[in-house]
């Protein structure tokens, strides 16, 4: 008998991709300013001509000597290597040196450069990112916004005016937002935690009762402190904002000791976030762990990139706590954030900013409907990049993307943060 075999060819192996270029763009958002003072972004390009997009979101050293760090990380770790392998190449950065834990700037480069392979892969099999992870958790993500000063509300006076935040709150209620984020409770200083003035505790409480008043059952409040008190001073703050349920008490101590966050979780009823400042499943473990948070707030062009933080958000979901993407940075790290929120099972909001330098740069594409972003559909991140409009906003200060002040927190006067606002050089 003769069996004659069917009319399918044989499979012929595919030539693996191999990563071969990288292009760096600093690029800083004109006034406002809201992100920070300037974008760090990663263009990777394969051997077969595929393009890639990530975004470093990292602030310890400048700009120019982030670019040393970035094209070092991508030559070592890297160049010549199939973009698949996403593994691989985190465990050589992240062992690099013989470290082998979390390390701030090589992760921040690492990070924006991961993001990039993942868009090439993407574009390689023409899928969203999404369903590289997973496949579509999440066709609507809720978001969040910052309280930002509309256009009649003077500056500085917006920072400390419970009633212009009020106003703001009010307003992106009415395009649709369920949560509103603002952090009254200054300053943030370089010599570490602190106790908070009186006077800061009663802005920080006039602000939430003028927001509650305003926007009633139909926002959460998302109280954000970032890293500026003490662990007893922490409490103390806390304890005063219980009666407004904010959803969140956002970073309330320094992310240098993760086991005082416990401390804090147990002693006030408000859950706890944090994760903007730090990276890799190491640190977020830890957290998780010692029960120091029920949310976490990774920056992806900083954390680890996406594989790392799919990794966090299933160990979080282990421990019942939930993520909440962070951003203050450009629209392409929140192309990551958006791709990981829409393939995880315990989302609880990503962080937006609407800007138009933000819209134009990614040529709006990623969209915002009545509060909730929907998750691109096409290929790798989804995004356009304007690469000539990014190019056309050069970095030219001296600044870091944001920066600490180094004097005390004021006892006598109050004190007076500006929002993330970047001060002009």
């Amino acid at each position: 008998m003769v069996i004659v075999s069917g009319g399918m060819p044989p499979l012929r192996k595919a030539r693996p991709m191999k990563l071969a270029d990288l292009d760096i763009i600093v690029t800083a958002p004109p006034a406002p300013g809201w992100g920070g003072r300037y974008w760090i972004l990663v263009k990777l390009t394969t051997d077969d001509g595929i393009t890639g997009w990530g975004e470093c979101y990292a602030s310890s050293v400048g700009p120019e000597a982030m670019r040393a760090v970035i094209a070092d990380v991508f030559e070592r770790h890297m160049a010549g290597e199939n973009p698949e392998n996403i593994e691989l190449m985190f465990r050589r950065a992240y062992s690099s040196g013989f470290t082998q834990r979390p390390d701030l700037t090589v992760m921040g480069a690492f990070s924006g450069l991961e993001i990039a392979c993942w868009d090439i892969l993407g574009k390689a099999r023409d899928r969203p990112v999404w369903a590289l992870l997973g496949g579509l958790m999440n066709e609507r993500i809720r978001a969040y916004s910052y309280l930002y000063p509309l256009a009649h509300h003077p500056l500085p006076d917006f920072w400390v005016s419970p009633d212009m935040a009020a106003q703001s709150a009010v307003a992106l209620v009415e395009k649709g937002y369920t949560a509103v984020k603002f952090d009254p409770a200054g300053p943030y200083t370089i010599r570490g935690g602190h106790h908070p003035a009186l006077s800061d505790i009663s802005t920080s409480v006039a602000f939430c009762r003028a927001i509650r008043d305003a926007v009633g059952d139909k926002a959460d409040l998302l109280f954000g402190t970032h890293g500026q008190f003490n662990t007893a001073g922490a409490i103390r703050l806390g304890k005063a904002l219980e009666p407004y349920q904010p959803l969140w008490f956002e970073e309330p101590i320094p992310p240098d000791n993760l086991l005082e966050f416990a401390e804090v979780a147990r002693a006030v009823n408000i859950p706890i976030a944090t994760g903007e400042r730090m990276t890799t499943k190491a640190e977020f473990a830890t957290l998780l762990r010692t029960g120091g948070a029920s949310i976490l707030q990774p920056a992806l062009g900083r954390a680890g990139g996406i594989w790392e933080m799919k990794k966090v958000a299933a160990m979080a979901e282990a421990f019942n706590a939930q993520m909440a993407p962070h951003l203050y940075a450009g629209p392409v790290e929140w192309a990551a954030n958006v791709h990981l929120s829409a393939s995880i099972p315990n989302l609880l909001i990503a962080e937006t900013i609407e800007t138009p330098f933000h819209h134009d740069l990614i040529r709006g594409g990623i969209v915002i409907d009545n509060g909730y972003i929907l998750p691109p559909r096409g290929p790798g991140l989804g995004i356009d990049v304007d690469e000539a409009l990014a190019l056309a906003h050069p970095y030219r200060g001296s600044g870091l993307h944001l920066e600490m002040q180094e004097a005390p927190c004021d006892y006598q006067n109050g004190n007076l943060f500006e929002g993330g606002a970047p001060s002009k050089d």
